[in-house]
């Protein structure tokens, strides 16, 4: 027995359609940054990225005072540590930070207002170059992996560059540590 002819179809776009367009257009809309997304990602308020940025800031000014302290203690290795802390001050720079910062390595000679630490966190350079180099290397390892969890939950354009950074400390770390041998 033949199929019964199918009821005529009204003209215009069928039901499928139309929802296939509207899950394709909300897709499209969720995955395009809007003007109001400064940073051109879709992960993460603005406030989040701003803290993350201070953040990075923050813990490359501490790093590039570790560098000092170490130039300062130990300054037989300026040859290893110091194009190594240059970078660390451009990656300072990259975040927004170092308006206040140091902008040379000190001298051999630090003078008394030197004696101040710009952080915090920086703690007593070990006596042996070796030790000195093995804990800025240990630092350096740290950060570069906080950075790598850290960029999850971010903006594109800052997880990008907080991934380049975190790739290269994990790079100055490797150098610091056969530095060390």
């Amino acid at each position: 027995m033949p199929y019964p002819p199918p009821p005529r179809a009204l003209p215009g776009p069928r039901r499928r359609t139309l929802l296939a367009s509207a899950a394709g257009a909300a897709l499209l809309a969720g995955c395009s940054a809007g003007p109001a997304d400064p940073d051109g990602g879709t992960g993460g308020s603005p406030s989040l990225a701003e803290r993350a940025r201070a953040r990075a800031a923050r813990d490359s000014e501490d790093l590039v005072a570790r560098y000092d302290a170490v130039l300062a203690a130990h300054p037989a290795v300026e040859r290893l540590v110091a194009p190594l802390r240059a970078e660390a001050v451009r990656h300072m720079e990259a975040f927004g930070g170092g308006a206040s910062g140091p902008s040379s390595p000190p001298s051999a000679t630090p003078s008394p207002s030197a004696s101040t630490s710009p952080s915090a966190s920086v703690r007593a350079v070990p006596a042996d170059q070796r030790d000195a180099l093995t804990e800025l290397a240990a630092a350096e390892r740290t950060l570069a992996d906080e950075r790598a969890k850290a960029l999850l939950g971010l903006p594109g354009e800052l997880a990008r560059l907080l991934a380049s950074v975190a790739a290269a400390g994990a790079a100055h770390a490797f150098l610091l540590t056969e530095g060390a041998r």
